[in-house]
């Protein structure tokens, strides 16, 4: 039987509009006061983190429960009828005292998505929502967007710190995910430095996005990005060695063994420490650590069929990436599976239909399947 994975953290509902015109240029083009917008259906899907790397990961073949937290209300009800299609609602949490969260996703073409959020349950998930006997089961444990709990990020992220670290003494491989956050809210105005700090330790597989890291470690770096951007997609002005590599060195001398940055449509920077710093990975995962140490590089991404959505397309890259590491593949293969997932992902409205098996994505790699220019990121 292949080894456990919870797939833990933020789970809300999405629901996409779908917008009929053709892609533009200015969100003024189509949002305006007064403006009767003609549209086309609607997408409602499971989101977050917990939702789109855990249903992916089983859907890629791994053994995986969904740990999140939902309300007992309407939305809630239509979470949980999703995950019964896929044999996955038995490890949620339900709570009487709160709601389900959801997002509204404006995915307006030729504009990166809008989302209109509340966090609901997930601001009260903690420790203590994950049972002794799951974790006693587990090999890895993916955690996902703690900007986005209010737990998790509240005096110092002492809650996140203890949950990993705990999670960690369990004997269970660790991963990290982030998200992005507002700067004038309360999520964005914590110490995430500080808190990346103190968690690091106890995290083996770190895969933020190369914005959300930025920000949180290096804000003055963010905002020099941004003014080089004047106004397009920050990752189409990165330089990797410049721009990347510095925030891969903040994150490994903060104590990070296996980093995933991903870099947005140019591709994915990884890196990993030493055979020394990898033998402290969760043992329960049973890694081939010397195959994975001292690895550097960028992937970079395969063009897509094509481009409707990209929701979910981080998320599932990495539920590619963490499922090929646990099937043995190489840093370097894991990768490339992750950069072909992300691809393929984009090819839908939502995060889960536009999935293919690694066999496929292998036979489509083998087949010549043509990369990005990107030649001004290397």
């Amino acid at each position: 039987m292949k080894r456990k994975v919870i797939a833990a953290g933020h789970i809300c509902l999405d629901i996409t509009p779908i917008f009929t015109s053709e892609k533009v240029d200015n969100l003024t083009d189509i949002l305006a006061p007064g403006k009767l917008i003609q549209m086309g259906s609607v997408d409602v899907h499971t989101g977050g983190s917990v939702a789109n790397t855990g249903l992916a990961m089983k859907l890629l073949g791994a053994n995986v429960s969904l740990m999140g937290k939902i309300g007992r209300d309407s939305f809630g009800e239509m979470v949980l009828n999703i995950l019964r299609k896929y044999d996955a609602q038995d490890g949620m949490i339900v709570s009487d005292e709160e709601n389900t969260s959801y997002s509204v996703v404006l995915a307006i073409p030729g504009i990166d998505r809008i989302f209109l959020h509340n966090p609901g349950a997930n601001n009260t998930f903690c420790s203590s929502d994950i049972p002794e006997d799951a974790l006693a089961e587990a090999a890895m444990f993916h955690f996902g967007y703690p900007p986005l709990m209010a737990s998790m990020y509240e005096a110092e992220g002492t809650q996140l710190t203890a949950m990993m670290k705990r999670v960690k003494e369990a004997g269970v491989a660790t991963s990290l995910d982030l998200a992005a956050v507002d700067a004038d809210s309360e999520s964005g105005r914590a110490d995430w430095d500080g808190i990346l700090r103190n968690v690091m330790p106890y995290i083996d597989f770190f895969v933020p996005s190369v914005e959300e890291l930025c920000y949180m470690i290096d804000k003055k770096r963010f905002r020099e990005w941004n003014e080089r951007a004047a106004g397009r997609d920050v990752t189409e002005i990165l330089d990797i060695d410049r721009d990347v590599r510095p925030l891969a060195d903040k994150c490994m001398s903060y104590g990070a063994k296996i980093l995933l940055i991903k870099c947005g449509a140019p591709g994915l920077y990884y890196r990993s420490a030493s055979r020394e710093v990898l033998q402290d990975i969760g043992r329960k995962a049973e890694l081939d650590t010397d195959r994975l140490a001292d690895r550097e590089g960028f992937e970079t991404s395969y063009v897509p069929d094509a481009v409707l959505s990209a929701t979910g397309a981080g998320d599932t890259s990495i539920a590619a990436f963490l499922t090929a590491i646990l099937e043995g593949y190489t840093l370097e293969e894991s990768v490339r599976l992750a950069a072909a997932t992300g691809a393929s992902c984009v090819a839908s409205y939502d995060a889960l239909s536009g999935l293919r098996s690694f066999n496929e994505l292998e036979q489509k790699i083998a087949a010549g399947w043509r990369k990005r220019d990107v030649s001004k990121h290397e």
